[in-house]
């Protein structure tokens, strides 16, 4: 397939979950059918995109058949009622194998749901199957999996990125509204921006992880992947137990910092300039905004990952590496020499970087940046340049994102275009609590776009 040419789409591909909800209310579809066209679609499409580990048929109809009914009786349980929806393969879904992309855990069945599995069960949501994931999630390019690599529907010769690679893929293909993804370091926000979808990581917290495998329990977030902010929205609001919230705040009023996206890492000039362009759509009152503490900040994360994912894989390192695939084997090795001194000092450079983003956050409203450095590398793919200097791939996915997981801020990752065909990301960090602000501007900034490109009938192809 050629690059940027997605000849094949899903149903849900471009429909909203309000959309999808009218109609199922007003008795135009049925549950039965929206999971028979997310069937359908993984028929056609995933023997490409391998976006999928393991697919639900029978379950995933006879949940469908429940939504009917429980509708026909007049029993409403929210707006995922009879919406299907994916969930990564490191997170627990009864009765069906949880992976976590390793041939460790090639047979597992977990007995009970994830925590976050039950939210969604609760609100009427079906459960259509698990998506590949990069082994145990660590890994920001979602090549790397006892089931092969997930594949962008924008080029299949594409990564997706990772980990939550799988969820990206069958979002962006239209195969589901929604899918669960996990984020530690970047994970969600990395496949929203190479596959061309939105991607939500909530503060750290505001959703349970019981029943998802951790790779470092102090920085791992769940989180949602869908087409649209108002779509995230609706999925993390289920996920957080909160209620859904009829008036959106608009967004009026805001002050954005724009942080320069080489003082976190070297970016692609054309993504800097489609994100930065993307902020300014709507007249919005940005700011440059430059955070001390990176070096800190830098070592933080690299020392609390490294540490709790070795603590969770030493066993398994020791007395199994033939099982692990190179890539993973080789950082949690690289992960075992992080000294107990490293350890401790990074947990007080974490309060401190908190601090540095609180105090930003007093100053400006949301911070902003592009998501990815780079657009979707090819699967595979181990060193890319940026800036004409050669770097390891994984710097350039997570560069930009990692801070917002230390600090622990919700973040958020919307489309905004393309370079070479390939899809680029817009980030809006906030503070925990103002979640609905940042969906607003986020929604704000998309229908600027489109009002922009309108007008000007500029495309924003290629930078």
């Amino acid at each position: 397939m050629s690059t940027g040419t997605q000849h094949t789409t899903g149903y849900f591909r471009g429909r909203t979950i309000a959309e999808l909800g009218e109609r199922l209310r007003a008795d135009e579809i049925r549950a039965v059918d929206l999971v028979k066209a997310a069937l359908t679609a993984i028929d056609a499409l995933d023997g490409t995109l391998n976006a999928f580990v393991t697919v639900d048929r029978a379950g995933a109809l006879r949940a469908a058949e429940t939504a009917d009914a429980e509708l026909a009786d007049g029993r409403d349980r929210g707006p995922l009622h009879g919406i299907p929806v994916a969930v990564k393969d490191i997170i627990d879904v009864a009765g069906l194998r949880t992976t976590m992309g390793s041939a460790h855990f090639a047979d597992n069945v977990p007995a009970q749901d994830a925590e976050c599995v039950t939210r969604l069960r609760e609100a009427g949501a079906i459960i259509i199957g698990k998506t590949t994931t990069q082994e145990f999630a660590f890994g920001p390019t979602g090549d790397r999996a006892h089931n092969g690599a997930s594949r962008n529907p924008h080029d299949p010769g594409r990564m997706t990125g990772g980990s939550s690679g799988g969820s990206g893929a069958a979002v962006a293909a239209g195969i589901v509204p929604l899918a669960l993804g996990t984020d530690t370091g970047g994970s969600v926000r990395i496949p929203a921006s190479l596959c061309g979808v939105a991607g939500f990581k909530p503060a750290y917290g505001a959703v349970p992880t019981g029943g998802v495998f951790p790779l470092s329990q102090t920085l791992d977030h769940v989180g949602v992947l869908a087409g649209s902010a108002d779509d995230c929205r609706t999925g993390y609001r289920v996920l957080a137990g909160l209620r859904p919230m009829p008036r959106r705040e608009r967004g009026a009023e805001v002050s954005v910092g724009w942080i320069p996206p080489d003082l976190l890492h070297p970016t692609d000039p054309r993504i800097a300039e489609l994100a930065r362009t993307a902020v300014r759509a709507d007249g919005l009152d940005i700011r440059d905004i430059r955070p001390g503490g990176l070096d800190g900040m830098l070592r933080a994360f690299g020392a609390i990952q490294f540490s709790e994912a070795h603590a969770v894989h030493a066993e398994r390192v020791a007395e199994a590496p033939q099982l692990f695939t190179d890539d993973v084997l080789a950082i949690l090795r690289q992960a075992g020499e992080t000294a107990g001194w490293q350890y401790v000092r990074a947990l007080t450079e974490r309060e401190q970087w908190r601090a540095e983003v609180g105090a930003l956050l007093d100053q400006v409203d949301l911070l902003a940046m592009p998501t990815t450095c780079v657009a979707a590398p090819e699967v595979d793919q181990r060193e890319i340049e940026v800036g004409g200097a050669p770097l390891p791939v994984r710097g350039p996915l997570i560069g930009l994102t990692r801070p917002w997981n230390l600090a622990g801020t919700p973040a958020l990752s919307v489309p905004v275009g393309t370079v070479d065909g390939l899809p680029a990301g817009l980030q809006l960090v906030g503070s925990p609590g103002q979640e609905d602000r940042l969906f607003a501007v986020a929604e704000r900034i998309g229908a600027a776009l489109q009002r922009w490109r309108g007008a000007t009938g500029a495309d924003t192809k290629d930078g």
